[in-house]
């Protein structure tokens, strides 16, 4: 597993509160127990986590380029933004 994806398993799955290799691309946020709330956690621990800027809108995440819709989701735009922010 590499870095950026072991990083955001652990973010997650403190956040889940269950242990990191429990955590899986396929999953949504909803199917680790993150509601609403613990998603905005999850997109502050991120953005502290890899000294990123997510562009996120918490009151419609639906309009967000910040794809949160699977962890694997998470994963890639998470490796975007890092490539974006450091060019």
């Amino acid at each position: 597993m590499d870095d950026t994806r072991a990083r955001v398993h652990a973010i997650l799955a403190e956040l889940a509160m269950i242990p990191p290799e429990e955590v899986t691309d396929a999953q949504s946020l909803a199917d680790l127990g993150i509601d609403s709330m613990g998603v905005v956690e999850a997109i502050f621990a991120i953005e502290e986590a890899f000294d990123i800027s997510v562009p996120f809108n918490a009151n419609e995440p639906g309009k967000s380029e910040f794809d949160v819709s699977s962890v694997g989701r998470i994963v890639e735009a998470v490796r975007q933004l890092r490539a974006q922010q450091s060019a």
